[in-house]
């Protein structure tokens, strides 16, 4: 569903299996009560899920919609369309634009930069239209992209009318997206994404601090957004990273600003204490090696092209067991990432998934003698 992030092969485990030598591992409770509409918390690396509530559930998105403001920018960034030093004259629309603000001037010239700071760090709904008019010429225009990007993104469940989250009833998305969204934006864009963690910033002599209060509270916190309207309540995207283990949090639908920051702190909390990421294989690392028939190399080595991750419950690590499942006979011509066997990963007597294992190199036809001389051994085999 989603490819945007630094490629992971996504392993989640049971939570209640036995480890191979039967002993129980520990068990992992259920998720805090926060109130909330909605909430996912995610493993940033794998994009695992650890706790849930409503996933799915269409809702207004408010300022979280901002998000998608800044990853539509980001992608003409990279892709060279505009750049941070470009300079906007702010069009009388962008002034207008009512709720939260940068306090840019009509017909004064920002940059690029200093609007997407204006909309990260002060939530700007001024400085969202801005940078919309600037990358697509419209806002209604840059709205059809932001749902082009929700489409790659796998947001199915997520559309856009605007740049600022202001109330529509065409506008909504889920936490599920939203969690999506804020993760390609970390794993694509590191260098932009450490805007989020500013925590205040001033344009025309006023200054305004970042509205999510996690960022002062929690030193492992280092964004993301927050969103308030009357139909949306208080939300929040936090993510944070403890340890080299990252946690997204997406909570929708709270009853007050207190509310949304003590029950974000609580989910992060709670996904940092009973889950853990690991590192099973390299990318390029050979896990097994395998005879090629009729080769000109007779073995060929075999592994995964992407870095292969896992979530599991806190200190089940130990339990895990990797099986290869080779086939007996495999012939030439074999192309590099070619899927020639698999790995099971099982906790106990649970098979948790299979995974392809790949060829790591080329390994053409061997010559005539080669592959008479295999034929030959081939019919004993």
């Amino acid at each position: 569903m989603y490819s945007k992030t630094p490629k992971t092969l996504v392993l989640l485990l049971a939570l209640c299996s036995l480890s191979p030598a039967g002993a129980q591992l520990a068990p992992v409770p259920s998720p805090p009560i926060i109130g909330a509409k909605s909430y996912l918390v995610i493993d940033g690396q794998t994009g695992a899920t650890l706790a849930e509530l409503k996933p799915d559930e269409r809702l207004a998105p408010a300022s979280l919609t901002k998000l998608m403001t800044a990853y539509a920018v980001f992608k003409s960034l990279k892709q060279g369309q505009v750049s941070l030093e470009d300079e906007i004259t702010v069009s009388e629309k962008a002034w207008r634009t009512q709720g939260s603000r940068m306090f840019i001037e009509v017909g004064s010239r920002v940059s690029v930069e200093n609007l997407l700071l204006g909309m990260i760090v002060q939530s700007g709904n001024d400085a969202s239209v801005a940078l919309a008019e600037h990358v697509a010429g419209s806002e209604q225009v840059f709205a059809e992209l932001m749902n082009q990007y929700a489409r790659e993104l796998g947001m199915t469940q997520s559309h856009f009318m605007n740049s600022t989250g202001l109330p529509d009833d065409n506008h909504y998305s889920t936490a599920r997206d939203l969690a999506a969204l804020a993760r390609a934006i970390v794993a694509e864009f590191p260098d932009y994404y450490a805007w989020y963690s500013v925590r205040e910033f001033e344009w025309n002599d006023i200054k305004q601090p970042n509205r999510n209060n996690l960022l002062w509270r929690d030193p492992s916190v280092d964004g993301m957004k927050t969103g308030h309207t009357e139909e949306a309540g208080y939300c929040l995207v936090s993510s944070a990273e403890r340890d080299g283990m990252r946690v997204v949090a997406v909570v929708l639908g709270t009853s007050s600003a207190k509310a949304r920051v003590d029950g974000s702190q609580a989910l992060l909390n709670y996904a940092f204490r009973f889950f853990e990421t690991r590192l099973l294989y390299r990318a390029g690392e050979a896990i097994a090696d395998t005879r090629i028939w009729k080769s000109a190399n007779e073995n060929s080595p075999l592994g995964v092209l992407d870095d292969l991750y896992i979530t599991i419950p806190r200190g089940s690590y130990d339990s895990l067991e990797m099986l290869k499942n080779v086939p007996s006979v495999l012939t030439a011509p074999v192309a590099k990432g070619q899927p020639l066997a698999d790995i099971e990963v099982r906790l106990g007597e649970e098979t948790l998934l299979k995974s392809p294992l790949r060829a790591l190199d080329d390994n053409p036809e061997g010559s005539f003698w080669q592959r008479t001389r295999d034929s030959i051994s081939l019919m004993f085999e």
